[in-house]
């Protein structure tokens, strides 16, 4: 499709930042195509650092250890998409940038696999003792015993929160002759022979091994504490490569004093460092059948090369067309190109009588329309508008003018 360049915003001009040491996959997506403003950090900022670096960014790039509040929304006011190259959105203010019309994309799936492999091998470890037979023989101990080491196969595995991870978790489980038994907030089709349950405390009674795969929210802030734990198989195995928030890492540590827990695997913390080196503290260090792993559930080389490419894709489509599929923020809208055409992008707050007013605005002044598309959330609307390519520029500054308009672009 032949676009006119003078109405572009040119790409040398728009400026692509990138934190925390996001794969180089999404930096060579942009580059390739003519972004020459691309900048790596490899670490997080501060939110004063924040406000400081994106006065001038278009694209902002983040895992999840950067936080995106309110203050630093404000402050970027060229601001158009941001890319989390992680699972989660948490770490945004997304109200906040859903009413300045900034579009925030993710990878929930780019990485499943890998925290979905490291939950059966943790299990497997667990279920055998290893740690503390490898802490031994490290120290030149001998530790050869069948004591405490049991088979996966014919074990219950109990999972929380069957999305995409969870999922994936039961198919493997089943595989290794497992009997597999999940919960979740919502209703899912099981697959394989998976049973649901109709309570947590179901689930907690009957588990060998018990994981979880939910997001944080307030219904999973410390979801597992004294009082579920006390409901769990005495000798059971818990795992939680989920959110820091979901596991009172106290009350586990009294539970496997006790010996109720008979071991553990945590990957995610309340409190984490910010950087590597940092010194780390946790109520579990020191107990013996644990694996305390740093925040590396989703740390793969295929997984940080899938998500580099599913995000940059995203930022990019939305950047080029305007295509919003997969938005936190914006209304989903998946439109094909139009040649002959200057295509105009138009984010309003979701009040009614917006798009009368600019279709009016377009008609008054003989601005005929292409082609339009439209979609709300609660917040806000985004149009679309293919219009003539002899009048686009007026239209621009009308659509400017339309009560309501929150951005608007010339995509090209």
């Amino acid at each position: 499709m032949q676009r006119n360049s003078a109405t572009s915003y040119p790409k040398e001009k728009i400026k692509i930042l990138f934190l925390e040491n996001i794969s180089d996959a999404a930096v060579k997506k942009f580059r390739s195509h003519g972004y020459a403003q691309v900048e790596k950090i490899n670490r997080a900022l501060s939110e004063q650092q924040l406000i400081e670096a994106v006065k001038d960014v278009h694209i902002l790039g983040i895992r999840s250890k950067t936080s995106i509040t309110e203050n630093v929304l404000n402050a970027a006011k060229k601001l158009q998409a941001i890319g989390c190259f992680c699972i989660g959105v948490n770490q945004i203010d997304l109200r906040a940038a859903t009413q300045r019309g900034v579009a925030v994309f993710n990878a929930p799936y780019s990485n499943t696999r890998s925290v979905a492999e490291l939950t059966l091998g943790a299990s497997i470890m667990l279920m055998r003792g290893i740690p503390d037979k490898n802490n031994a023989a490290h120290k030149g101990i001998w530790q050869k015993e069948a004591k405490g080491s049991r088979e996966m196969r014919g074990k219950v595995m109990g999972i929380i929160g069957y999305g995409n991870i969870g999922s994936q978790v039961s198919v493997m489980a089943e595989a290794l002759g497992m009997r597999v038994i999940f919960y979740d907030i919502e209703n899912k089709l099981p697959l394989g022979n998976a049973t649901a349950c109709r309570s947590l405390k179901e689930l907690l009674q009957h588990a060998d091994i018990i994981t979880l795969h939910v997001p944080e929210t307030k219904l999973t802030n410390q979801l597992i504490n004294k009082q579920s734990l006390r409901l769990c198989k005495k000798g059971s195995i818990l795992i939680n490569y989920a959110r820091g928030h979901v596991v009172d890492l106290g009350a586990l540590h009294q539970a496997m004093e006790s010996g109720h827990i008979a071991g553990a695997a945590i990957d995610v913390y309340p409190w984490e460092p910010e950087k590597n080196g940092d010194a780390f503290t946790c109520p579990l260090q020191g107990q013996p059948n644990v694996l305390l792993t740093p925040h590396i559930g989703g740390s793969t080389e295929e997984a940080q090369q899938n998500i580099g490419q599913d995000v940059s894709v995203k930022l990019f489509q939305y950047l080029e067309t305007g295509f919003s599929d997969g938005s936190h923020t914006i209304p989903a809208i998946s439109l094909p190109p139009q040649t002959g055409a200057h295509r105009i992008l138009h984010i309003h707050k979701n009040v009614p009588g917006v798009l009368s007013a600019i279709n009016t605005a377009l008609s008054s002044n003989n601005i005929n329309i292409l082609g339009q598309y439209l979609k709300t959330n609660e917040l806000i609307g985004y149009v679309v508008l293919d219009l003539d390519h002899k009048l686009s520029s007026k239209a621009l500054s009308i659509l400017r003018d339309i009560p309501g308009s929150i951005r608007v672009r010339m995509l090209y």
